[in-house]
């Protein structure tokens, strides 16, 4: 788990109570939370919390660096502390559920393309899409 409270502390962020449960949420969360869901779940512990707070918090947490920020074609942006170490994302495309995984196979050949083409590889973002095969195979 990221404390994000304690990155907020290192980036010098001002840490209000609201941006304080905002962040004990995202650092709680193992999923990937839209604001809504951000929202609902700090408002269940401070109803006070709005909904602006909350996207001005997740802005200003994504600017800082401690948060990212991930599009995975459903149309909402989802939100996750930025990871310590690289993963990268599957994402159920019936369900809607994001499995993060690391291949250090996949890894290395990503590298070597790159180095293939002449450039140096300095990042990169990887989300599949995919239906499970059990399901699937029952229609």
């Amino acid at each position: 788990m990221i404390d994000l409270e304690a990155l907020c502390a290192e980036r010098g962020l001002r840490i209000t109570d609201q941006r304080r449960t905002i962040a004990k949420v995202l650092s709680e969360s193992d999923d990937h939370p839209d604001v809504e869901k951000l929202h609902a779940r700090a408002s269940a512990v401070d109803p006070k919390i709005s909904i602006a707070t909350v996207y001005r918090t997740v802005r200003l947490f994504e600017e800082a660096g401690i948060l990212d920020r991930h599009d995975f074609g459903d149309g909402r942006a989802r939100y996750e502390a930025a990871p310590e170490a690289h993963h990268d994302h599957l994402i159920d495309v019936e369900t809607g559920k994001v499995v993060e995984f690391v291949d250090p196979e996949l890894e290395a050949l990503q590298r070597q393309i790159a180095e293939k083409l002449g450039y140096r590889l300095v990042d990169h973002r990887m989300e599949l899409y995919a239906v499970r095969l059990d399901r699937e195979e029952k229609n």
